[in-house]
């Protein structure tokens, strides 16, 4: 063996490290997203958080009663939001300039005044909340993130939103929901 190789092989060696930390939900959720399920059966709690998520305007995916676990989520048209980081997308409500066509092989300078169309008023992003609970016999845990795409369906925002205020809405919504009406 070549006596050169061998710091190089050490030198690759030392680029093959773990991460220091494990990928963690930021910002952590908040302690009010645990509660005591105070002796309710998952069953019941499971069936009072359908029907407090349902009357909050979430749509529920998903049940799995052997787990404890309801999914839910709801949708919402951000105006404004679409083309934030592109400046041809949005010029304003009364008109556009570009140079150069790019159709039918023209070229030249154009500018265009008008009232934008319909398509940029059509280009808009959508927030999409997303909730999990999973009801054991001894605790009830909430998360919740937040997603934002784009008007082509991509990904521009990201984020855990499990946070004091909506987690202490919902436990009141359960709480408050009475165990007989559920469905």
């Amino acid at each position: 063996m070549r006596l050169w190789l061998l710091p190089l092989l050490l030198v690759l060696a030392g680029c093959q490290t773990a991460p220091s930390a494990l990928p963690m939900a930021e910002p952590r959720p908040a302690a009010e997203c645990r509660w005591p399920a105070d002796g309710a059966s998952p069953e019941s709690l499971l069936r009072r958080a359908v029907s407090a998520l349902e009357a909050d305007g979430f749509l529920v995916r998903h049940t799995d009663m052997s787990l404890g676990l309801v999914s839910a989520e709801r949708s919402r048209i951000l105006p404004g939001y679409g083309g934030f980081d592109d400046p041809w997308e949005r010029s304003g409500f009364f008109g556009h300039y570009g140079l150069g066509g790019h159709r039918g092989g023209f070229s030249g300078v154009g500018i265009m005044v008008g009232f934008g169309g319909a398509s940029s008023m059509t280009r808009d992003a959508t927030e999409l909340e997303r909730v999990s609970l999973v009801a054991g016999p001894e605790e009830v845990r909430v998360s919740r993130d937040i997603q934002v795409f784009d008007w082509r369906g991509e990904l521009r925002q990201s984020r855990s939103a499990s946070a004091t205020d909506f987690c202490s809405r919902l436990h009141r919504a359960i709480e408050a929901m009475p165990a007989g009406e559920a469905p």
